[in-house]
């Protein structure tokens, strides 16, 4: 029997409309480069559609094979344990076939996707206050931040290629949360070595709170040090290239060249420090947000400070006073870092304009 092959763009989710909103606008670019399937998405988390709702769009188009993708730069736990969970319960309940892809990943399309932000930062930079040589100038790049070591590392990998693609001086490496170095100790280490320029790149696809963030905290450490020039360069977006490679991931499961690097995968090999999380069931631990967040005024996930005000990485110790009381009852296991004095238990101070 012919199977009818759809396609799902499974995305985290945001509190931001402006996060979600461009999301939404890249899941709609897709169907033209997939003219003979259609295309649905939907979330992880805090925002609608859900994933099961997208799925039950594609069935209801008649398709009872799906190729699913994680809209997401990197396979960390979201991409690993949180996304096919949902995605097997959906094709056990309905009895249909779902292919899951992988992240988008360290891929030359992305390089040239995240040096085209850098470029165009550095130009207009430039144009407005006279040029830097690229050898006096610093590339920062901010990831996420995961408790997954693997993807934290991907980061580090992107920064040097950046750098040998952009001919800058030299690159560092911090995170929004999680994990360590944290944007400001980062930027603050930064501004010790000596560059006139320092470009600061968050390398994530969409826009949202966190982003928000990391242009504060790079003013915050800007106004300290008038001596050097800050360059705030664009995020990810629907480069071009991000769409290609979004295509690529999609195509390439009906090749079978769809699976993820599992090398370094806490989950399967013995990580120095992770060692209990070898092997651990594959569960979602999100059905408690579903939906809730930015499309969904009022949501009881709002009475979680430190979700809503600064992810310290605190739900991976369980605290549930933290929560201001409440256990989301994450199971996330400990994070073996999260007392890191330049991580995300220490450095809780925000911009001003998150404050």
């Amino acid at each position: 029997m012919t199977k009818k092959i759809g396609v799902m763009v499974c995305g985290h989710g945001s509190r931001s409309h402006a996060a979600v909103e461009q999301f939404s606008a890249v899941a709609r670019q897709l169907p033209e480069f997939f003219k003979q399937w259609p295309v649905e998405y939907g979330y992880l988390e805090f925002s609608n559609p859900v994933i099961r709702d997208g799925l039950d769009r594609l069935r209801e188009q008649g398709c009872d094979h799906i190729l699913a993708v994680p809209g997401m730069l990197f396979a960390a736990m979201h991409a690993k344990n949180d996304i096919p969970s949902v995605l097997n319960a959906y094709a056990e309940k309905h009895g249909i076939k779902i292919e899951y892809g992988r992240d988008l990943g360290v891929d030359s399309k992305m390089i040239e996707a995240a040096a085209s932000r850098v470029d165009d930062a550095i130009a207009a930079a430039d144009d407005k206050s006279g040029h830097v040589a690229r050898s006096e100038t610093c590339l920062v790049v901010i990831g996420r931040g995961s408790s997954d070591p693997d993807a934290n590392s991907n980061i580090s990998k992107i920064s040097r290629l950046l750098v040998e693609r952009t001919g800058l001086g030299w690159g560092e490496v911090g995170y929004s949360g999680v994990t360590f170095p944290l944007v400001k100790p980062c930027l603050e280490h930064v501004a010790k070595l000596g560059y006139k320029r320092i470009v600061v790149f968050p390398y994530f696809l969409f826009t949202g709170i966190l982003i928000d963030r990391i242009y504060g905290f790079t003013d915050m450490v800007a106004d300290a040090h008038p001596e050097i020039e800050f360059v705030k360069a664009g995020y990810l977006n629907d480069h071009p290239q991000v769409l290609a490679t979004f295509v690529e991931r999609v195509t390439e499961i009906l090749d079978g060249n769809n699976a993820m690097d599992c090398n370094m995968c806490k989950y399967r090999e013995q990580v120095l420090g992770f060692e209990d999380e070898v092997g651990l069931p594959q569960e979602s631990h999100h059905h408690h947000v579903e939906g809730q967040g930015a499309n969904a005024p009022g949501s009881n996930v709002s009475d979680c400070q430190l979700c809503n005000d600064f992810c310290t990485g605190a739900c991976r110790l369980n605290l549930a006073q933290a929560h201001d009381g409440h256990d989301h009852d994450h199971h996330h296991p400990i994070y073996p870092q999260a007392n890191h004095p330049l991580g995300p238990e220490s450095v809780r101070e925000l911009p001003k304009s998150q404050n």
